[in-house]
């Protein structure tokens, strides 16, 4: 620890629905005035003296905007860790990271842009890792109970067969949660970069889209966009929306490691609907709603009318909502010689909020114990591994077994 920096982590966009939630996470996992020194930082003092009231970060202030880049290096040489909630974050992150690369300080979020995330990896890998800066997207349900599930379920693969999966395939049993505001002011705006830039389609929707630059390309991955039964889950499944960047970070993961599981590793993400005939009706019907909403976000007409009638950033479930709220997500690995294993991966709060929030702030949290990793754009598995997932079971309420 250098002496310059006043504290161990910087929660930016402590204003924001899952900012708050983060801060009332922090504040009773760690207390304000505790052996974890934090900060919570954003555009607006009074708004962050509310919040301060509000959940109990009774903790240092900063006023930072996401557009000024002073405020924001004043912020970065501060700490040694910056977690950050503020989204769509190809709108208001890209400054931030770019100011946290040159301090050479951790980082964290909660993005699922890859759109973004491919932005800051080619932009600033190569100076992060000089500086040593060590940046991880993706920590909350994107992305992961994905990465860190596919992460488990090949350690207990290598444990028992003496060898890795080859091939897997993850399926959401069931969950209950809500949708905020800001995700969805985040799925609009991607909206919008496509209508700008059409060539980006085939950009996200490459598997590939997050390898470091000589590893963007592999073996084709599985399609898992029409519902279908799968034998492995003994279920219909239809698509999964939040499969492409799962499944770009778990791939990505693999090649940071060094392509430990194989050249020809595939992984795909889909969600079950259960067997027989109600269930191919429910995976025809999920896959029918989400390709008539994808239609009705692509046009600028609709998509502007969609704006007007959902929920507004800063909106979200409810505290009850989110403690109600859980997930259970399913694994089948299969080996190059055909041995199987089946694992969960379960959360005890609502995924995308009141589980995501402990998912992020352990991340941050861990990035303070964490050693041999140098600078550069990792991910949660491949940054903190088993590390997390110790993390996670001792005080985030997440479970990973072996079925």
């Amino acid at each position: 620890m250098t002496a310059r920096h006043d504290h161990d982590v910087v929660v930016y966009g402590a204003t924001s629905f899952v900012g708050q939630i983060l801060c009332r996470y922090l504040a009773r996992r760690h207390g304000a005035v505790g052996k974890l020194r934090w900060a919570i930082a954003g555009r607006d003092r009074a708004k962050l003296d509310d919040v301060a009231r509000s959940t109990g970060a009774d903790v240092p202030r900063i006023v930072a905007d996401a557009a000024d880049r002073s405020a924001l290096d004043a912020l970065t040489a501060s700490t040694r860790v910056v977690v950050s909630t503020v989204g769509p974050y190809s709108l208001y992150g890209s400054e931030l990271v770019a100011s946290v690369v040159e301090a050479g300080v951790d980082y964290c979020d909660l993005t699922g842009e890859v759109q973004w995330m491919r932005r800051m990896i080619d932009q600033h890998q190569e100076r992060a890792a000089q500086t040593g800066a060590r940046v991880v997207h993706a920590c909350g349900f994107d992305s992961i109970p994905s990465d860190l599930g596919v992460w488990f379920t090949q350690q207990r693969a290598l444990e028992d067969f003496g060898e890795p999966c080859a091939e897997m395939r993850m399926s959401v049993a069931g969950s209950r949660g809500g949708v905020s505001g800001g995700t969805l002011a985040s799925g609009m705006n991607m909206f919008e970069e496509l209508a700008a830039d059409p060539e980006l389609r085939s950009v996200i929707s490459d598997p590939y889209v997050l390898a470091p630059t000589d590893l963007r390309t592999g073996p084709t991955q599985p399609g898992m966009g029409r519902p279908t039964h799968d034998s492995r889950f003994e279920s219909w499944v239809a698509p999964f929306v939040m499969a492409p960047t799962n499944s770009a970070v778990v791939l990505r993961t693999h090649a940071l490691l060094g392509q430990p599981w194989g050249r020809d590793f595939t992984y795909g993400e889909t969600m079950m609907t259960g067997d027989g005939p109600t269930g191919a009706v429910k995976a025809y019907a999920m896959t029918a709603g989400l390709a008539a909403f994808a239609g009705v976000a692509s046009l600028g007409p609709t998509r502007r009318l969609l704006g007007k009638v959902m929920p507004k950033p800063g909106s979200g479930p409810g505290t009850a909502a989110q403690q109600a709220g859980w997930f259970d997500i399913r694994f089948v690995g299969r080996t190059a010689t055909g041995r199987t294993i089946r694992t969960k991966v379960t959360g005890d709060q609502d995924p995308g909020y009141g589980s995501t929030a402990k998912m992020l702030g352990e991340s941050a949290a861990a990035f303070l114990d964490l050693d041999g990793v140098g600078g550069g754009f990792w991910t949660p598995a491949s940054a903190f591994g088993d590390a997390l997932i110790e993390r996670l079971e001792a005080s985030a309420g997440l479970r990973f077994d072996v079925l």
